[in-house]
């Protein structure tokens, strides 16, 4: 038979295929990527940041040590929503039908917790400490059981000012 006009060599039809069939996973590749570069960026800012806040402690406790003079009491607050990269929704999937701890979201609750801290830190830099810390996280939803793929950290506390004393 003789090829009409419009066919394509076998070689570059072959090769057609398997550039088709191949698209999904680059772009999974590409989601895996860029999922790991924005996660290790955020990591980075996030350790940077708690350097600067270390020297300042948020704690929880019924029993405090004896404190000083208190010359302020504000809440504070800082909330962050975290979401799934393409590369983690698609992982956990296999994990969703197959059971067991879904590793891939880990990270997103630990840079939510770290970040939401440190939002709130921030929110009151003058503070010398900031009691009963309290985490909250939910799953940012478009209603009727359809998860988008996001947690939401809200930490609150007490930042507490202590009085200064003439030296």
């Amino acid at each position: 038979m003789e090829p009409q006009s419009g066919d394509l060599p076998q070689g570059l039809e072959i090769f057609m295929n398997i550039l088709f069939l191949s698209i999904p996973f680059l772009v999974l590749l590409l989601a895996y990527i860029t999922g790991k570069v924005a996660e290790k960026r955020h990591y980075a800012r996030i350790h940077e940041r708690e350097g600067h806040w270390l020297n300042i402690p948020a704690i929880t406790g019924k029993h405090l040590p004896d404190l000083p003079a208190v010359a302020s009491a504000d809440l504070v607050v800082g909330s962050v929503v975290i979401s799934v990269d393409h590369f983690k929704r698609f992982l956990s999937g296999f994990r969703k039908f197959f059971g067991g701890e879904m590793k891939s979201y880990s990270s997103i609750i630990d840079r939510g917790r770290r970040e939401a801290i440190l939002r709130m830190k921030e929110s009151s830099p003058e503070a010398d400490l900031f009691l009963n810390c309290r985490l909250e996280t939910s799953s940012v939803s478009k209603g009727k059981g359809k998860v988008v793929g996001c947690a939401e950290v809200l930490a609150y506390a007490t930042a507490v000012r202590f009085q200064r004393t003439a030296e």
